[in-house]
């Protein structure tokens, strides 16, 4: 068997505007915890932390867009604040239900289409997305890699699930020990299925703004993408 599926579509009831709120706030604290659990936050807070260090001066902005329940944008302010980098965070949520979940983690957010953000060229230090790219097809996914590049003033940097047979195993199995509501167990499942491989994320990024990221498999599954934004031609 392929220890690497085809990419698949499918769909995410996180994604239906018609899921009822409780179920939805619910679904995001299973995902906090997935992240926290399966190297989700790492992930991220890695690159971030390899990012801070071309950033001069004591204080960096960070854009998540897609933040969901902000659970990474909080780990990353803790972290960096206790090696004295004051990290100051957005987030963006085009779903009222989640943004107003993302408020719990004390993050200032915008209701925005990721696909066009409502931030100047080169605001934001900082602008990244966790396991958001899947959720788009390929023209807005690019669309969505666009608008982070434009927005980034140092870096860019994209996280998403790596798909993996063991993957799906994997989150299908802990999410009943884990307590999952019914539909994070369903999404989990579904979103490893939509995920990417290093070299899918590589070419995304490349056809979408013409730079060559690093791109790299990390624990848990997980896949990043990280680049300079292109020179803004505006």
């Amino acid at each position: 068997m392929r220890l690497t599926p085809l990419r698949r579509r499918g769909y995410e009831f996180i994604d239906d505007p018609n899921t009822a709120a409780d179920a939805v706030a619910r679904s995001l604290d299973d995902v906090a915890c997935a992240n926290a659990l399966f190297g989700g936050t790492r992930a991220v807070a890695v690159e971030v932390a390899r990012a801070i260090r071309e950033i001069p001066g004591p204080r960096v902005t960070l854009l998540d867009v897609g933040t969901g329940a902000g659970d990474i944008p909080a780990h990353l302010r803790g972290a960096l604040a206790r090696r004295g980098v004051g990290l100051t965070t957005y987030g963006v949520e085009a779903n009222e239900v989640l943004a107003r979940g993302a408020c719990r983690a004390e993050l200032p957010m915008v209701r925005a289409d990721a696909r066009a953000l409502p931030f100047a060229s080169r605001s934001i230090d900082i602008v990244m997305c966790s396991q958001v790219l899947h959720h788009f097809e390929r023209d807005d996914g690019l669309a969505l890699l666009r608008e982070l590049d434009r927005v980034a003033r140092h870096r860019v940097i994209v996280s998403d699930i790596r798909r993996s047979w063991l993957a799906v195993a994997g989150i299908w199995i802990a999410s009943f020990p884990l307590r999952f509501h019914p539909i994070s167990r369903h999404d989990g499942v579904v979103s490893v299925l939509r995920g990417f491989t290093r070299h899918e994320l590589r070419e995304m990024v490349e056809t979408a703004v013409g730079r060559v990221p690093e791109a790299r498999h990390r624990m848990g599954f997980r896949t990043t993408a990280s680049w300079r934004p292109a020179p803004c031609t505006t």
